[in-house]
C-alpha cells in the first residue's frame, strides 16, 4: 500500500451505485447501507430502478441505481447529488453523470467501456469524458470484470457466476475508500448462502480483492472516515425499509388487539413486499391470501373483518381504483379494515417503480356516494411501522376503514430503526360484542367514538345482517327510508370526524409564527425538513408543518396556519393537498411548489423556491 495515502474525516457522504438491471446494484447498495448502519452511521437510501423486468442490456432505459447517504449524525434524505458514482457500464455513466457533485469521484468498469457498450448506451462518440463534460471529475477506470475473473479463476464457479460477482469487487473498492468494515457483509454471505459454502468463499474473496485493489492504486490517494453517530438514542437498531416497517406495524396492531391478522392482496409494484413480509410470519398467526385480483383481495379482507380478524389489504395506484367499490362496502358495513396504498407514478400503469403523491384525492373521495374514511400518511421508512399501527388501532376501535398512504420512495428506501418495545405502544380495544348480549342492536353506537359493536358471526343472540344496502339506524335491517338514510350518512361522517379527538395535535418545526410556513405531507418529510433547517440556519423565519393525519385534519390546523404571513404547500403532484386545504380552510392563501417527475424533491430546489417566495417572486 502507498504510504503517502492519508485519511480524511468527513461529516457525511453520498454514494450512488449504478449499472445494468442484472448487475446487482440494489443488493450492492443495500449491503453498503446496512454495513454503514451497523457501523453506527446515520443512513438514508434511495433505490431507483426501471419497471421493465429485463430492459435491453446496456441501454440507458435499463439502468438501475441505488443511492446511499451516510453521516456522523442522523440524515433525513438520500442526498441530492453524490460524492462517488460507481458506473458499471457506459449507460450507467450516461444516466447518472448529472447527479455527481462537481469534482466528485466516478469509478467505472473499464471492461464495459468498449465500442459495443458505447453504442448500446447511445453515445455519439467513444469518448465519455468529452461527451458528458466530465473533465472536472475524478474518473477512475478500473478493469472490474477482468479482475473479478482473475480473483475467482480457481473458485470452481462457472464463468457466468464469476462475472455476476463483479458488483462485490466494486463494493470492496468502496469499502476501502470509506473505511467500512467487511465483517458485516461477510456475515451476510454466511447467512444468505449457508447451504452453498463455495458461494460464501467466492463472495468473500472477491470483496476482499476489491478492497485490496483499491488500496494499491495511485488513483485513490486518500481514504475517508465518517465516524459513528454520537447522538443516537441507546437501543438495538436495524436497517428497515418502509414496506417491511408497514407489515410489522400491522402485525404489532394485531398483537395489541389480540386478534388474528388477515391480509388479502394482489401483488402490485411497489406494494408487493408488504404482502410478502406478512406471508413470512405464519409463526405469529398471520394469514395471507394472494388473491386473483385487486377486487378479490379487498373483498376477502372485508369478509375476514366480518369474521373477527384484523383485516388488511395492500395495493398501489391503479389497484386502489379497482378496490373503490369494495371500499364503499367497507364504509357501509362499518367493519374495521386497513388499506395500504403505496403510491407510484400514474395515471393508469404509469411509472410503477417511481414515486409520486398523486393518489391523495382518490384516497379521500374516490368512491360512489358519501363514503368517508380515515386517511393517514406515513412520512419516513421507519415511521411506516408507527402509522401502520395507528391505522390498525383507529380502524378497530372506531369500526371504520382506514386508508394508509405511503409511496415508492419511503416504501423502498431504508434507514436505521431503533427496535421498539411493545410496552411503549397502547392497548387496542375493539368494541367486540360478547356472546349472549341481550337486546343486541347491530348499529347501536357508543357515545364516545360513535362506533357500532363488532359482532362476530356464530355467536348466539347477536346474529345480524351486513351488506351494501342502507341499514336501519339501530336495527341494521335494510332500510329505504329517506330520513333514515340522512341520519346514517350524517352519523358515518360524524364518526370519522370524531377521530379528531383521538389523534395528536399538529406539530410545527421552528418558530410558532413567522414569514413562511412550509406545508407538506407523507414521504416528502425528509427533504422538506432538511430544506427548512438550512433556511433557519441562514436566519430565515421559516417553519415546517408536515401532516400525517390527513382526514380528518388535526384540530389545531387552522390556528397554526393563522400565525404565518405566507403558506406554501409542497407535494409530488399538481396540488392535491393544497386544493384539499382550500376546500376545508378557505380563509388562507396557499402557494404551491409541485413536482411530478417520478423523483423526490431535492433540497436545493426547495431552498431556491423558498427564498424566491420570501423575496416576493
Amino acid at each position: 500500500m502507498d504510504k503517502q495515502k492519508s485519511v480524511q474525516e468527513l461529516d457525511e457522504v453520498v454514494v450512488r451505485f449504478s449499472g445494468d438491471s442484472g448487475d446487482g446494484m440494489q443488493l450492492t447498495g443495500t449491503l453498503f447501507a446496512d454495513a454503514s448502519a451497523l457501523f453506527g452511521n446515520g443512513v438514508n437510501t434511495f433505490p431507483d430502478y426501471p419497471s421493465e423486468i429485463r430492459a435491453p442490456q446496456g441501454t440507458v432505459g435499463g439502468v438501475s441505481g441505488f443511492q446511499v447517504h451516510l453521516g456522523n449524525q442522523k440524515v433525513n434524505t438520500p442526498g441530492d447529488f453524490c460524492d462517488v458514482l460507481v458506473a458499471m457500464n457506459p449507460a450507467a455513466l450516461k444516466a447518472n453523470a448529472k447527479w455527481v457533485k462537481k469534482g466528485g469521484m466516478i469509478i467505472a468498469d473499464a471492461d464495459q467501456f468498449n465500442e459495443k457498450g458505447f453504442q448500446r448506451a447511445g453515445y455519439k462518440t467513444l469518448d465519455a469524458v468529452t461527451e458528458l463534460n466530465l473533465q472536472d471529475f475524478k474518473l477512475i477506470y478500473a478493469p472490474i470484470t477482468t479482475l473479478t475473473k482473475e480473483s475467482l479463476k480457481d473458485s470452481g464457479l462457472d464463468n457466468k457466476s464469476i462475472v455476476r460477482s463483479k458488483n462485490m469487487f466494486a463494493l470492496g473498492m468502496v469499502y476501502y475508500i470509506f473505511d467500512r468494515p467487511l465483517n458485516f457483509t461477510e456475515k451476510y454471505y454466511e447467512v444468505k448462502f449457508k447451504k452453498k459454502p463455495e458461494i460464501i468463499e467466492a463472495n468473500k474473496k472477491v470483496l476482499r480483492d476489491g478492497h485490496i485493489y483499491a488500496g494499491n492504486i495511485h488513483a485513490i490517494p486518500n481514504t475517508y472516515v465518517i465516524k459513528p453517530s454520537t447522538t443516537r438514542t441507546k437501543g438495538k437498531y436495524r436497517s428497515i425499509n418502509g414496506n417491511t416497517a408497514t407489515a410489522w406495524g400491522l402485525i404489532a396492531a394485531a398483537e395489541k388487539a389480540n386478534l388474528p391478522l388477515f391480509c388479502g392482496s394482489y401483488p402490485i409494484t411497489p406494494a408487493t413486499d408488504v404482502l410478502i413480509e406478512l406471508a413470512k410470519r405464519k409463526d405469529l398467526g398471520v394469514k395471507t391470501l394472494q388473491a386473483e385480483d385487486e377486487i378479490a383481495g379487498i373483498c376477502t379482507a372485508i369478509g375476514a373483518a366480518y369474521a373477527g380478524n384484523f383485516a388488511v389489504t395492500s395495493t398501489s395506484g391503479p389497484g386502489l381504483s379497482l378496490k373503490s367499490e369494495a371500499l364503499g362496502l367497507a364504509v357501509m358495513t362499518e367493519l374495521p379494515l386497513v388499506v395500504v396504498n403505496v403510491q407510484r407514478g400514474g395515471p393508469s400503469t404509469g411509472l410503477p417503480t417511481k414515486t409520486e403523491q398523486s393518489d391523495l384525492m382518490q384516497a379521500l373521495y374516490g368512491r360512489n356516494g358519501e363514503a368517508p374514511m380515515v386517511v393517514i400518511a406515513a412520512s419516513t421508512p421507519s415511521n411506516c411501522f408507527d402509522y401502520a399501527f395507528w391505522a390498525g388501532k383507529i380502524a378497530m376501535e372506531h369500526m371504520t376503514p382506514v386508508l394508509l398512504l405511503t409511496d415508492g420512495f419511503i416504501a423502498n428506501g431504508s434507514e436505521p430503526w431503533r427496535i421498539p418495545s411493545m410496552k411503549d405502544y397502547p392497548a387496542i380495544n375493539p368494541p367486540i360484542v360478547p356472546e349472549g348480549t341481550e337486546n343486541f342492536m347491530p348499529y347501536a353506537r357508543d357515545e364516545k367514538r360513535l362506533a357500532r359493536g363488532w359482532a362476530f358471526p356464530g355467536k348466539k343472540g347477536i346474529a345480524h345482517r351486513v351488506g351494501g344496502l342502507e341499514k336501519d339506524f339501530i336495527k341494521g335491517s335494510v332500510s329505504h327510508d329517506s330520513m333514515n338514510h340522512q341520519r346514517m350518512v350524517d352519523i358515518r361522517e360524524a364518526k370519522v370526524q370524531r377521530v379528531k379527538e383521538f389523534i395528536p395535535e399538529q406539530e410545527v418545526l421552528g418558530d410558532k409564527e413567522g414569514d413562511l410556513l412550509v406545508v407538506g405531507w407523507g414521504g416528502t418529510h425528509g427533504h422538506l425538513l432538511t430544506a427548512v433547517q438550512e433556511m433557519r440556519a441562514a436566519g430565515k423565519r421559516v417553519s415546517l408543518c408536515h401532516f400525517n393525519y390527513i382526514y380528518p385534519l388535526p384540530k389545531n390546523t387552522r390556528e397554526i396556519f393563522s400565525r404565518y404571513k405566507k403558506i406554501v404547500v409542497c407535494e409530488l403532484n399538481l396540488g392535491q393537498f393544497a386544493n384539499y386545504l382550500r376546500m376545508n380552510l378557505q380563509e388562507f392563501n396557499y402557494l404551491q411548489f409541485n413536482k411530478v417527475q417520478g423523483l423526490p424533491f431535492t433540497v436545493v430546489e426547495l431552498v431556491d423556491r423558498f427564498n424566491q417566495i420570501l423575496e416576493g417572486k
